[in-house]
């Protein structure tokens, strides 16, 4: 009987063991499965066929970026699977990069601009679309641009077609530049916050917020200027574009009621009225229009047709590193505040930007390095490595050109000063060359509430830095001197790089900002182009005309360029809260300046920050809904 057992347990332990061995191996096989199944759809993209006479669709989503954000495939997923607001970013890249190529492809004969989903973009990005749908059309192809409707920078973008269709239910939503910005003087009284500013420059406009409750004389004076050249610009590409008087752009705005009355109350009408469209049409009208032009596609349901993304497959992106011997020009990308440190996502980080510089200058294939910034300055200190790193490339027989981006001001500037070129839009934003330190403190908002603050220390600075605590006088001279100091050397800096005398210097700078046409004019940018100039003076500097642009990746672990490789050419990130805006420059709180200082801490407390939009936004005028 023992004997009997003894057999039947070995049988069941045999079995149990077979039981465990085969239930590892069919998970091992389950995850790895998911595992090819999940990088097959990654990596795998089917072959895209061109439909031979097709209709290139360029339909922007989000924000235009010029260096997509990477993001966890699986937060990706997690969003989407919860219903958590993304906001989507296209890479103008991409954009351009399709254009150019349909210009030259038999199989692509009419190019559709779709813009409706377009939420931001620089001015200066959209001028550098509208080059290439200018060499689309050289090449004997047409241009349409369709919409339901079409806020100021979508339209802007559209204005490059030769014909604009508009929804009999849309409307064009021009309504001007602005800049306007919430002031908290009388509210930092009410909350007894003593924030503690040290400045140089009259239109170092910046922490006016804190100061003052409403725009000062100076920053009125500057702002109006600038405001006023790019708006004249971009009317007159409007009216160049579109063949009606600049004079007309600014007549449907501001007599825009008595528009509206003559067209019956119809927006759309009001719009084909005035010259901005070319005819109303709702989708299946559009549809049947394209289709006339390049026929059906082969299941029948709308006009033949490829979209930007399936044409982006077909070839090599620009500025991709192919593992190809020969001369290349380094290109890296800089969008955001700049820092001290490592920064975070959406910042510049002084320590990863400057290991992206001496990577290229360390690579003997890089002859030439562009920079494209897009910046509105912040860190002193964090300005000051990135420009001697910069330098340092210099000296190391490599030409530097910076290109400016929608913006390239204050601590962007200082940065860019010593470059052996710089080149800019005649809309970017660039100078403010100033300075400021500021630091809050709260012992007279604490004391309101019964709270106090006191003990002792070794010397008068011992409690430098505590926000329960008054700034004593000894600090804040002391902060005065570094700001006036550092001031100083800016402007050293931008003589020396810009070769312009000093005293000439300090005539355009105090803060002050400058459209890019008038800062050409001053001789604080060497030239009028976009990415593609800067590139071509780089050749040229280099004495390497066959030089291939690629871009300098971000330092990082192996995993994080794997992210970034699976974020593929969109990016993915939380949807800010937005509210009702009044003007097509976002309004401007505080809240952008304080994050700078609270957040991203210079080690000293010195800035060199222009608080101005890099971005241009129409939120919409409030015609009646349903």
């Amino acid at each position: 009987m023992k004997r009997i057992l003894a057999f039947a347990m070995m049988i069941l332990q045999g079995i149990w063991k077979t039981l465990q061995v085969g239930t590892q191996l069919l998970t091992t096989l389950f995850f790895l499965l998911l595992a090819i199944v999940f990088l097959v759809a990654i990596f795998h993209h089917p072959r895209t066929i061109i439909p031979e006479g097709a209709a290139l669709v360029v339909a922007p989503e989000g924000t235009l970026t010029e260096e997509t954000s990477a993001m966890d495939p699986m937060a990706r997923f997690i969003s989407n699977s919860l219903g958590m607001p993304v906001r989507e970013e296209t890479l103008l890249q991409d954009v351009i990069d399709v254009i150019r190529h349909a210009a030259d492809d038999e199989r692509i004969r009419v190019l559709v601009i779709a813009p409706g989903r377009l939420q931001q973009a620089g001015l200066n990005q959209i001028r550098a679309i509208g080059r290439a749908i200018g060499r689309f059309k050289q090449a004997g192809k047409q241009v349409i641009a369709v919409g339901d409707s079409f806020s100021q920078t979508q339209y802007y973008l559209a204005s490059w077609a030769d014909e604009i269709y508009l929804h009999p239910m849309g409307s064009v939503e021009l309504q001007g530049f602005g800049v306007y910005r919430l002031y908290v003087r009388e509210l930092l009284d009410r909350l007894a916050v003593n924030f503690h500013v040290f400045r140089v420059g009259t239109f170092k406009s910046a922490l006016e917020p804190f100061m003052r409750n409403s725009m000062s004389p100076e920053a009125r004076k500057a702002n109006s200027f600038w405001l006023t050249n790019i708006w004249n610009r971009f009317c007159a590409d409007i009216a160049d574009h579109r063949g009606v008087p600049a004079r007309a752009i600014n007549d449907a705005i501001n007599n825009l009621s008595g528009h509206l009355r003559a067209a019956g109350g119809n927006a759309a009408r009001m719009a084909l009225d005035t010259g901005l469209v070319d005819g109303l049409k709702d989708h299946q009208m559009f549809d049947d229009y394209l289709s006339s032009m390049v026929g059906r596609s082969e299941d029948r349901t709308t006009f033949r047709q490829v979209s930007m993304e399936d044409y982006l497959s077909t070839f090599t992106p620009s500025f991709t590193e192919t593992g190809e011997t020969g001369q290349k020009i380094g290109l890296i990308v800089a969008s955001g505040d700049i820092v001290y440190g490592e920064g975070s996502v959406g910042q510049i980080g002084s320590t990863p930007l400057c290991r992206q510089i001496r990577q290229a200058r360390n690579d003997p294939r890089i002859k030439a390095l562009v920079l494209r910034i897009d910046s509105g300055g912040g860190s002193a200190l964090a300005a000051e490595l990135i420009r001697r790193e910069l330098e340092l490339t210099r000296k190391s027989g490599r030409p530097v050109v910076v290109s400016m981006g929608s913006m390239a001001a204050s601590g962007a500037y200082w940065l860019s000063a010593d470059a052996d070129r710089i080149v800019a839009s005649p809309v970017t934003l660039t100078g403010s060359i100033g300075i400021f330190g500021a630091l809050p403190t709260f012992e007279h908002s604490l004391a309101r509430i019964g709270v106090h603050s006191d003990g002792t220390g070794t010397t008068r600075l011992a409690d430098a830095g505590d926000p329960a605590r008054p700034l004593s006088e000894e600090l804040g001279r002391a902060i005065q001197i570094s700001v006036e100091d550092g001031y100083a050397r800016f402007l050293a800096i931008v003589s020396r790089g810009r070769r312009i005398p000093a005293a000439q210097v300090e005539k355009i700078a105090e803060g002050r900002v400058w459209d890019g046409a008038t800062a050409r004019k001053l001789g604080l940018v060497d030239e009028l182009g976009t990415l593609e100039d800067a590139i071509a003076v780089a050749r040229e500097l280099a004495g390497s005309p066959e030089a291939v642009p690629v871009y300098i990746e971000p330092p990082g672990s192996s995993l994080q360029r794997l992210l970034r490789h699976l974020s593929d050419r969109t990016a993915w990130l939380p949807t800010p809260p937005s509210g009702t805006l009044a003007a097509v420059v976002r309004r401007q709180t505080p809240s952008r300046a304080l994050a700078l200082l609270t957040g991203a801490s210079d080690p000293r407390h010195l800035y060199a920050y222009c608080l101005l939009p890099r971005t241009w936004t129409a939120p919409g005028l409030p015609f009646p809904g349903l």
